[in-house]
């Protein structure tokens, strides 16, 4: 079309393709169509700038969406409310509610109408943060606007009130949506059983859980898991278990973190044939096991005290057509360090920078803290000075555990220095 001159593309074409490219995540394309729309005399409306700016901030390139916001003002063309939700929800994001409120009055000021979507956002950014109280003016403004809640606004509350702890407040939010007649989904429910299970009200869950089964709302693994999740966290691995063969009765397939969570419990809990035979159980119905599940197996193991059958676990890995991360590196060396076998804990830092897996800090850590415990202070800091040397430091528990032995003369003063470096 350009080249033949013919047919010259217009707006609508210049859109679409830039909409093609903000899908695929071409920011950098479509920025630089944006200019060649210009150049060829085109000139952008305010939807191919909303297009650009939306995509900007949903990829968290927020200062260059602000930089396209100035740009498209200072060539005349007034944002709408489409243009300061994306900016508000990407701010909301990256900088907190606060920066998100000024656009937000901004906004306002110049007669454009925030839409339930707008509100939405900031509700859910203030009760994520924790200001609750602050999310429920908000919810006052919409409804003097004529903007009823809808399901996402309660859910938001919701979630805030059990961030805090505030268990009957969430459980009050959900008696108000019931009452309006508002849809309440999975969702909304497994957001009130998450809050009871993270404070342990584990009865109050299985209550609301029951609630659900005779309501018109059916559990999904979601729930299933979260419920499975809290029995685990309060020690009642059978009831975990029950539940775990009721979601199969029901016809609902559990997935790997359902898998994850009751093999966490099991092994919390060591009840390693349990965990094993579950195991065994996933491999049957062809969902394979990932790093994450044989990271909860060996920690659990090595916990256990049982290092000898967690290093063959690990040592499976490879053959499993796995390659273990950081993090399984990370477990093994732990329970090598409790297990007093400091030397294969060190065998295993080598091993993993020679298979390309980067110790972070807390590897040193783990091992500097079993060097001492296993009174081995030289080895240990000839390690700290290898962590400094990497630009690690020593966190909270390793360097509360070196005062302790200075201040029984178990270390050398010498080793200060070191500290204050990290």
């Amino acid at each position: 079309m350009m080249e033949s001159g013919t047919c010259k593309p217009n707006v609508v074409t210049f859109g679409t393709l830039i909409k093609g490219l903000c899908m695929k995540g071409n920011n950098t394309g479509s920025i630089q169509l944006l200019k060649k729309m210009e150049e060829a005399g085109c000139k952008p409306d305010i939807v191919v700038y909303n297009t650009i700016i939306d995509s900007l901030c949903k990829d968290t390139m927020l200062v260059d969406a602000m930089n396209l916001f100035s740009e498209m003002m200072s060539k005349g063309i007034d944002p709408d409310v489409i243009t300061y939700t994306s900016l508000i929800h990407g701010v909301c994001k990256l900088w907190g509610s606060k920066e998100a409120m000024r656009l937000f009055n901004e906004m306002v000021s110049k007669g454009i109408f925030p839409t339930l979507h707008t509100f939405n956002i900031l509700v859910d950014t203030r009760c994520k943060e924790g200001l609750v109280g602050e999310a429920k003016s908000i919810v006052e403004l919409m409804t003097q606007r004529g903007i009823e809640p809808d399901t996402v606004t309660y859910n938001s509350l919701m979630d805030g009130y059990c961030l805090r702890g505030e268990m009957d407040e969430a459980k009050k939010v959900l008696e108000l949506m019931l009452s309006k007649g508002s849809i309440v989904d999975a969702y909304s429910y497994n957001i009130l059983i998450n809050g009871y299970c993270k404070h342990k009200r584990i009865d109050e869950a299985v209550l609301l859980f029951e609630e659900i089964s005779s309501s018109r709302v059916i559990p999904n693994v979601v729930i299933y898991t979260t419920l499975m999740d809290g029995f685990c966290k309060v020690g009642r691995t059978q009831d975990a278990q029950k539940l775990f063969s009721q979601m199969h009765a029901c016809g609902h397939f559990p997935d790997v973190q359902t898998y994850a969570v009751l093999l966490g419990g099991l092994c919390k809990n060591q009840q390693f044939p349990e965990a094993i035979q579950l195991l065994r159980d996933m491999e049957s119905k062809k969902l394979e096991p990932n790093i994450v599940i044989y990271a909860i197996l060996i920690g659990g193991l090595c916990i256990g005290g049982k290092v000898e059958s967690a290093r063959d676990l690990f040592r499976s890995l490879s053959s499993r057509g796995l390659q273990p991360n950081t993090r399984t590196y990370n477990i093994m060396i732990g329970g090598f360090c409790n297990g007093g076998l400091t030397n294969e804990a060190i065998k295993l830092l080598k091993e993993m920078e020679e298979k390309g897996c980067y110790p972070d800090g807390c590897t040193y850590n783990i091992i500097i803290r079993g060097l001492f415990n296993n009174n081995e202070p030289s080895e240990a800091i000839g390690l700290i000075q290898q962590m400094v040397g990497k630009g690690f430091s020593a966190d909270a528990s390793t360097t509360e555990l070196i005062i302790d032995l200075l201040s029984k003369d178990k270390v050398d003063p010498a080793l200060l220095p070191l500290i204050d470096r990290s």
